[in-house]
């Protein structure tokens, strides 16, 4: 099992209660997807893609610098990247949930009862 493989295991566990979520392949690393669209993946080592309403990234970003940042290839578009090694599960949560909600259909909304 890679090292990828392994940090996304724990956040697989972290995101376990999300209905419908499966672990898949995106863009050649290990991710979660809801309904076949991805919402979060595996970068590189120790970072970790996560879709967010571009309206709350830069608010994200500056709240926890040292945790949630972007490359320049991130500028304008609704994700950001997480360090893995300075997140809790808890805030790690947050914004793994956030992140589902993106993309997650309305009927898994209703079903999540969350809305």
């Amino acid at each position: 099992m890679s090292s990828l493989d392994q940090e996304m295991d724990r956040v697989h566990r972290v995101a376990a209660d999300l209905p419908g979520i499966e672990r898949s392949v995106w863009y050649g690393t290990p991710a979660l997807k809801v309904a076949g669209k991805g919402f979060v993946r595996m970068k590189e080592r120790g970072v970790l893609v996560v879709t967010c309403p571009l309206e709350l990234k830069d608010i994200l970003m500056e709240a926890e610098p040292g945790i949630l940042f972007q490359t320049d290839h991130y500028r304008g578009w609704p994700a950001m990247l997480v360090r893995l090694d300075r997140i809790d599960d808890e805030r790690l949560r947050e914004r793994l949930e956030c992140a589902w909600r993106e993309k997650a259909p309305s009927r898994l909304l209703r079903e999540y009862g969350r809305d």
